[in-house]
């Protein structure tokens, strides 16, 4: 089973790629809020910080590594909290478009998605009948068609080139069991190396669900697969994430 530790380490996603400005106007896409955030998230406590980056005239998600760097050494220069950039991007980036950020910042930690998914986040247009912008509406209601593309090959190639080329240490992100089988299989090659850190996602349509008994299947299966040579997490969509986190 996992290590156990009297430590809880809080880690705040400030914008990250789901969300769009129309659905709260508390979410921040400029670099200067980017940054504002990210800094005060730190000083409430959150020892991780989990950076997306967001078009500064849109709000929509950008790979730009020229965003990026806007706020990046800023949060850097002003708190000592982990930075981890995301190789998940936002919808419809390519792999390549994924990798443009983390390659120039070379971070101490990355996201790493850790298998191919049907990622739906069109019944969340039904709720909003005007938009902010107007990319907002296509691009969530466009992901009845789409698949979050994490292939073996993408997931050894981000090992390489981040982990193994500017030593990247990981949040291998499992929406689902067959994820933590992935991660196992990449263990077994010893592309990844204990410890790592496994953080368990649910309620994203197209992943496990946000049920009690699925957190505990998703453990379970973890501690057969890893023993204690791991450290874990978990994320829950919207109202979920108090439930699963206390």
């Amino acid at each position: 089973m996992a290590a156990r530790s009297n430590k809880v380490i809080i880690s705040c996603a400030v914008t990250g790629g789901i969300h769009t400005p129309t659905m709260s106007g508390a979410l921040p896409f400029r670099p200067e809020d980017i940054a504002r955030q990210a800094i005060d998230a730190a000083e409430a406590g959150a020892a991780i910080l989990h950076l997306h980056a967001r078009d500064p005239e849109t709000g929509r998600p950008t790979p730009d590594p020229s965003v990026f760097m806007q706020f990046l050494p800023v949060i850097k220069q002003s708190t000592d909290a982990v930075l981890n950039i995301t190789t998940g991007g936002g919808l419809n980036m390519t792999v390549e478009d994924r990798l443009q950020a983390p390659m120039v910042a070379r971070p101490e930690m990355c996201s790493l998605n850790m298998g191919s998914m049907n990622f739906a986040l069109f019944p969340l247009a039904d709720r909003y009948h005007e938009w902010k912008f107007d990319w907002e509406e296509p691009y969530l209601r466009g992901t009845d068609d789409f698949i979050f593309r994490n292939t073996f090959r993408d997931i050894a190639r981000i090992i390489e080139l981040l982990g193994k080329g500017h030593g990247t240490r990981f949040e291998h992100e499992c929406y689902d069991v067959g994820h933590l089988y992935n991660l196992a299989h990449f263990v077994d090659r010893k592309l990844v190396e204990p410890p790592f850190f496994v953080q368990i996602i649910f309620g994203i349509l197209g992943g496990i669900g946000a049920d009690m008994r699925n957190l505990m299947f998703m453990k379970e299966t973890a501690d057969r697969l890893f023993g204690d040579d791991y450290r874990w997490s978990v994320l829950a969509a919207g109202r979920h994430q108090m439930p699963f986190a206390t």
